[in-house]
């Protein structure tokens, strides 16, 4: 049986990480002897002499200089010595780890930011070699191979290909995250097949230039590394089905993200007429369903995000996963945004959200199933990063309520600027903190009564507008909720409204809102709020 010799050296008293060390050192067979806390080097070369260890595991956790004198005192006496059949390993913080790994002393080096796999794979003597093969190529696997901690995504595009490419490499090598999620610039996403179109002076405004298609497949390359990746794309806002096929062949989408009623004249992010947008963006999903890809229908947030109130945002993530369904689509990506609009409260936003969870997850059946991605809400995040990495801390722990498959990490310096690659990687490590405390055995934040009495009132407010806007079609209409026209008389009319629409020449935008007890509600000109019954019954059909 081969022994581990550890303790703690010098005037350190923390030896908690080397007392794990030595415990995982015992599941693996080794037979442990432990010297304790603030152990002189002299004793500590005393007792090697005296148990002929196989491995030393030493711990350091003080300052890096008082360490370099140690390291300089355990090389000299171990270099005047026979040790030749006895490796030393060390574990420590960063700075002194950088000093332990320069000291040519040990046969590895552990800083505390490495996976417990990596651990124990050195005490088995194993030096795995990651290879694609190891990691699943597709959205539904990769999710088997790591459920019930969740996908993390995040989106990336910096303003030159060169830059993003570069910054590709350096994530995807850091392992920190399972999907990237392309942003092309609105030059790319509204004229990429149409370059007469662009407008050179914001070129790499939003996001990266995509010019050509060998862009993306440059991309995909940049990502054939590290944890490899799953690759997506942002939409184009025009041309979706030809995007969908580009996507599909050069960087082996992950999976479909297409609004119902968006990316037209609804938003100005095109010159789609609603109607037609709103007929495309559905064969796009059609599309992409025939193909077996999984759809995600970003709708519910992008109403919200112009201060839609509460119970129409819940009504559209239905109305939405809906019309997925009726497209054939069999495997769903329900998307829910926290902290939309900002000022909502945590217990009313995750009621929200749990009811817009139940109505999606009503149409589950043998052939839809529902995936469930989680994120922060991007107009939440502070402009000071430190305010902000705590906000992106908070919003994840509540998210997790939802036991999400996927979560999509929005970094915390997206409320000054667009993200870099570095940034990126600190992020996903916020978030992998969160997950590392708060994953199992967290108390059940969805049984709170405020917030199940909260979801019930939304639940029924959500149906009543559903059922207002099944009225709107002509009598004989069988799937009044998947027809462009309806939906667009729905958004005409005012029972789809919100009032960041103002000025919009499809869209009422009449509609006031208020954050009422951390909900937000559609009020009346004295600030009252307004059920769907009494707010419908004044709208002007």
């Amino acid at each position: 049986m081969k022994k581990v010799l550890a303790a703690a050296i010098g005037d350190c008293i923390h030896g908690g990480g080397v007392l794990n060390f030595l415990k995982l050192a015992e599941t693996e067979g080794y037979q442990t002897k432990f010297l304790g806390q603030g152990i002189p080097v002299k004793e500590l070369i005393a007792s090697i002499n005296e148990y002929q260890p196989d491995l030393v595991a030493v711990s350091y956790r003080l300052t890096p200089e008082s360490a370099q004198k140690l390291f300089a005192e355990l090389k000299k006496s171990v270099s005047s010595r026979k040790f030749c059949d006895t490796k030393f390993v060390f574990g420590g913080t960063p700075p002194v780890a950088k000093l332990a790994q320069k000291s040519g002393i040990f046969d590895r080096v552990f800083a505390g930011t490495e996976a417990k796999e990596e651990v124990v794979n050195y005490l088995k003597g194993v030096t795995p070699e990651e290879k694609a093969e190891d990691f699943a190529h597709t959205l539904l696997a990769r999710i088997k191979q790591t459920y019930p901690y969740p996908l993390l995504r995040h989106h990336f595009g910096r303003p030159t290909l060169k830059e993003t490419v570069e910054g590709i490499k350096k994530i995807s090598e850091a392992k920190v995250f399972d999907v990237l999620s392309i942003g092309p610039d609105q030059n790319a996403q509204e004229h990429f097949f149409r370059p007469e179109g662009m407008d050179s002076t914001q070129d790499g405004a939003g996001g990266v230039p995509l010019r050509k298609t060998e862009d993306l497949e440059e991309i995909y390359q940049a990502t054939r590394r590290g944890n490899y990746p799953l690759v997506r794309c942002y939409a184009g806002t025009r041309d979706l089905i030809k995007w969908a096929e580009m996507s599909t062949e050069t960087i082996k989408i992950a999976w479909g993200a297409i609004p119902l009623c968006w990316y037209s004249v609804l938003d100005g992010r095109s010159t789609r007429e609603e109607e037609s947008a709103i007929t495309e963006n559905q064969e796009t999903i059609k599309w992409y369903a025939q193909k077996g890809t999984p759809v995600e229908v970003n709708e519910a947030h992008q109403w919200g995000l112009r201060d839609a109130h509460d119970s129409l945002t819940v009504a559209m993530a239905f109305l939405a996963a809906y019309n997925a369904k009726s497209l054939g689509v069999r495997n769903y990506v329900g998307q829910y945004m926290f902290n939309t609009p900002p000022q909502t409260s945590p217990k009313m936003d995750l009621a929200k959200m749990l009811a817009a969870k139940e109505m999606i997850e009503s149409l589950v059946d043998k052939k839809f199933t529902v995936l469930t991605e989680v994120r922060a809400g991007l107009g939440s995040l502070s402009s000071d990063s430190s305010i902000a990495k705590g906000q992106l801390s908070g919003s994840g722990v509540l998210s997790l309520a939802l036991k999400p498959h996927i979560l999509h990490v929005v970094g915390f310096s997206e409320g000054d600027h667009a993200i870099n690659a570095d940034e990126l990687i600190e992020s996903c490590k916020i978030v992998h903190g969160v997950l590392k405390s708060c994953l199992t055995d967290f108390p059940d934040l969805t049984v709170d009564k405020d917030v199940q009495a909260r979801k019930k009132e939304l639940l029924k407010e959500a149906k009543i507008l559903l059922e207002a806007i099944k009225k709107l079609a002509p009598v004989g209409n069988k799937d009044p909720w998947s027809d462009p026209k309806v939906i667009t008389k729905a958004i005409a009319t005012g029972l789809l409204d919100a009032p960041l629409l103002k000025g919009n020449k499809i869209a009422r935008g009449d509609i006031r809102t208020r954050i009422i007890n951390g909900q937000c509600w559609a009020v009346d000109k004295q600030g009252k709020k307004l059920t769907e019954s009494q707010r419908i019954k004044n709208i002007e059909f």
